[in-house]
């Protein structure tokens, strides 16, 4: 009996994730080459777009940016399509029960975060939340994580599931993540113990991400969502732009969440299956997953 593994296979039939097609090396060293011109205009313009981000923010293109490039050379015009028509291939979720978590969980993990620092005895604000704040945000963070997820799971994290598994792909994934955010973190600036916590709840961030993502259909718009939330969240935490949050406990309550997932879904690959079946697209080493819960 063959392991389930990830579907690799667009829609379109590009098996664009086998790892002889793609470079996450590539893919990673152009992220980083692309990120320097904001990082050097972060270092000379000393402002902030948003509370605690920085005007390198703005490199959050990159990674889009980077995959469109290389799928460019690998596909054409077609590996470019593919790719830019799974920013809203919200139909591939087909258990709708997966909005809950998509929409809920870094909720339920800021509320859960507020009521332990609030035990722990910090001063914190009462949370207030305007809904046009909200909308506003949202659409700018979803425009922002689009730019990422299209590279970090449009285009990275297929070949390395492919390789290594779920777990490892999204620890991989997820340390290049934290890396490329450092520059962006000491401009603001943050603590290195900030940075160090901070970091820990980034890595559970792309395990979860990753989860969502392998149990809805591979959908980027999914990951792109999810990742909306996290800064959505954060932003209005515990009031619009207070940004009080201690890292500490969110990261803390995060590796947890993360844990749980890995030990009830497996490492190989996240999800639970029925039915998985080999690909048949030539040199696949993927299956298509028909039912995934």
């Amino acid at each position: 009996m063959h392991k389930p593994h990830i579907p690799s296979v667009d829609d379109n039939g590009l098996n664009l994730s086998a790892p002889g097609n793609r470079s996450p090396l590539k893919f990673f060293l152009l992220v980083f080459a692309l990120s320097i011109p904001f990082w050097i205009v972060g270092a000379v313009i000393q402002i902030q777009l948003l509370p605690s981000i920085p005007i390198s923010a703005l490199m959050v293109a990159a990674p889009a940016t980077a995959a469109l490039i290389l799928v460019y050379r690998e596909n054409k015009s077609a590996g470019v399509k593919a790719l830019l028509k799974r920013s809203f291939d919200f139909n591939r979720v087909k258990a709708k029960i997966w909005w809950v978590p998509i929409i809920l969980l870094m909720p339920s993990v800021l509320i859960l975060s507020y009521i332990v620092m609030y035990l722990m005895g910090a001063q914190l604000l009462k949370p207030q939340l305007d809904a046009t704040t909200i909308i506003f945000l949202f659409a700018l963070f979803f425009i922002a994580a689009l730019g990422e997820e299209l590279g970090w799971s449009g285009y990275a994290i297929d070949p390395l599931q492919d390789r290594f598994g779920a777990l490892w792909a999204s620890l991989i994934v997820g340390v290049g993540w934290v890396v490329w955010h450092l520059i962006p973190l000491l401009q603001v600036p943050q603590s290195l113990t900030f940075i160090a916590w901070w970091s820990l709840g980034t890595l559970a961030y792309r395990v979860i991400i990753t989860w969502l993502y392998n149990n809805t259909g591979r959908s980027v718009f999914v990951a792109a969502f999810f990742h909306t939330m996290i800064n959505l969240v954060f932003q209005l935490f515990p009031v619009n732009g207070s940004y009080l949050y201690d890292p500490r406990v969110t990261g803390l309550i995060l590796a947890v969440v993360a844990i749980v997932v890995v030990i009830v879904w497996g490492p190989q690959t996240m999800m639970r299956t029925r039915n998985a079946r080999r690909s048949n697209v030539p040199g696949s080493i993927s299956t298509v997953e028909e039912t995934s819960r």
